[in-house]
């Protein structure tokens, strides 16, 4: 069923837990792309020490953190650098990790093999150590994070495009554009890509969850975005380097719970759209 079609947004309007993805991540988006437009940040000067740790007020809504910086402010544009991060991440994990899979599903020989065995050597390891290696190689900043999580996604997309374009490439369809004299190019991306898209799509809209989380980790180990740029978890890391976790919650309560919601609305959004675009549901 195509994502577009009629008949998909009727069951997509009947998934509760897709429309509140979907509210979710609407509201995040357009939430970070008018923090830059509405508020002009400059990182190296706010903060103010009378404010140090400010418990939330009228002044503050979400408190100070340990150099008297405003809370709100911070984790409404460190929001805008996580949502960048995780949607360039995997927008060049799928764009690679497809080209791969949908080569190494429809050719046979030594270049498939290849890039089957590539896939495996990086699915055998826990995605956050890859990134953490990754980034070790090429040194701790923003680019890097996106090449990490980047380098995590493709391997998932190379097995998910090969396994969609195995089982499509003996379908009837396909046998008779080939026997129409169609070239190989032509058969992958007319007829075999627009097949696979579907599952493309919902894992890529899982992916931006769990890439949200592996960059609020590097964030967190001090591998991520450097200080004194706004990101949620650095802004984790400094809470808990400082020790005023415990005594003054909000300084993780407010970033923690960014990274949450972004993470839950991605995935409740997922979980819709497989709903809707899964065969055997429909």
């Amino acid at each position: 069923m195509s994502l577009f079609s009629q008949p998909a947004w009727q069951r997509f309007d009947r998934s509760t837990s897709g429309k509140i993805g979907l509210i979710l991540t609407v509201a995040l988006v357009f939430s970070a792309l008018l923090a830059p437009l509405l508020h002009s940040y400059d990182a190296a000067v706010d903060r103010d020490y009378l404010l140090r740790l400010a418990a939330p007020s009228a002044k503050h809504w979400f408190g100070t953190d340990g150099l008297g910086r405003d809370l709100l402010v911070r984790v409404w544009h460190g929001l805008g650098i996580s949502l960048l991060v995780s949607v360039v991440s995997v927008s060049a994990g799928l764009f690679l990790g497809a080209v791969l899979g949908l080569f190494a599903g429809y050719f046979r020989g030594p270049a498939a093999v290849a890039i089957c065995t590539l896939a495996d050597i990086l699915l055998a390891f826990p995605s956050i150590l890859l990134a953490i290696a990754v980034v070790t190689v090429t040194g701790p900043s923003l680019q890097s994070v996106i090449i990490a999580v980047s380098a995590v996604q493709i391997p998932i997309y190379i097995r998910l495009t090969r396994s969609m374009v195995l089982s499509l490439r003996e379908q009837e369809f396909v046998l008779a554009v080939k026997a129409l004299g169609a070239s190989d190019l032509r058969i992958i991306f007319r007829h075999i890509l627009p097949g696979s898209l579907a599952p493309l799509v919902v894992q890529a809209t899982l992916s931006i969850g769990t890439a949200t989380l592996e960059a609020a980790g590097l964030g967190f180990l001090g591998l991520g975005a450097q200080p004194p740029a706004p990101e949620l978890g650095t802004m984790l890391s400094d809470a808990f380097k400082g020790g005023y976790a415990l005594s003054s919650p909000w300084t993780i309560l407010f970033p923690g719970l960014l990274i949450t919601l972004t993470v839950l609305g991605f995935n409740l959004l997922g979980d819709g759209l497989r709903d809707v675009l899964d065969p055997r549901e429909n």
